[in-house]
């Protein structure tokens, strides 16, 4: 550098710069810009090592999927995300990262991630479902490709759990209205 330049980059690099623009982002609140990337990375990296790992095996990819296979990954999908960010009984994978708020009815709880950087940020994505969708979603998607008969199984027991969740909906709306 010229001797009298200054150095017009943030002292820290990169995380100076995450931290500069999250505090633009969203003034006065946490938002772990830096931790969302490493989540974001750790997808990547795990939905491409998969797909490696089956080529490797020997696994193609299929040309398309059946409409079968993704409405009932789909469902499966749905159930499986909620019930992994809101089901009472799974609350203990939740708990190193969230704090308990109140119940929200049928069997779900409303929590709040707490702490701070990579913590919150997986605090947050355990508390979401629609966050979470993604990540089960690919998981079932490559289940079809790696083991299509034992994630077709799985996937049939949260549909079926999704059929008989609503089901018990409308039962209990029939009974309120006699």
């Amino acid at each position: 550098m010229p001797e009298g330049a200054t150095d017009s980059r943030p002292a820290g690099g990169a995380s100076a710069k995450l931290s500069a623009l999250a505090s633009h982002y969203a003034p006065g609140q946490e938002r772990p810009l830096g931790s969302y990337t490493i989540l974001t990375g750790a997808y990547g990296a795990g939905f491409a090592g998969s797909l490696i790992a089956l080529r490797a095996r020997d696994r193609e990819l299929p040309e398309r999927l059946t409409t079968r296979d993704v409405l009932l990954v789909g469902i499966a999908t749905h159930k499986l995300s909620r019930l992994l960010a809101k089901d009472k009984v799974t609350s203990f994978i939740r708990a190193p990262f969230t704090r308990y708020q109140e119940p929200s009815g049928q069997g779900e709880v409303e929590e709040e991630p707490y702490g701070h950087g990579l913590h919150l940020a997986v605090g947050e994505l355990l508390v979401c479902p629609y966050c979470l969708a993604q990540w089960v979603a690919t998981a079932l998607t490559l289940g079809l490709i790696g083991a299509p008969r034992l994630t077709r199984l799985i996937s049939s027991v949260f549909l079926a759990h999704t059929i008989s969740d609503f089901l018990q909906v409308a039962y209990r709306a029939a009974e309120d209205k006699l």
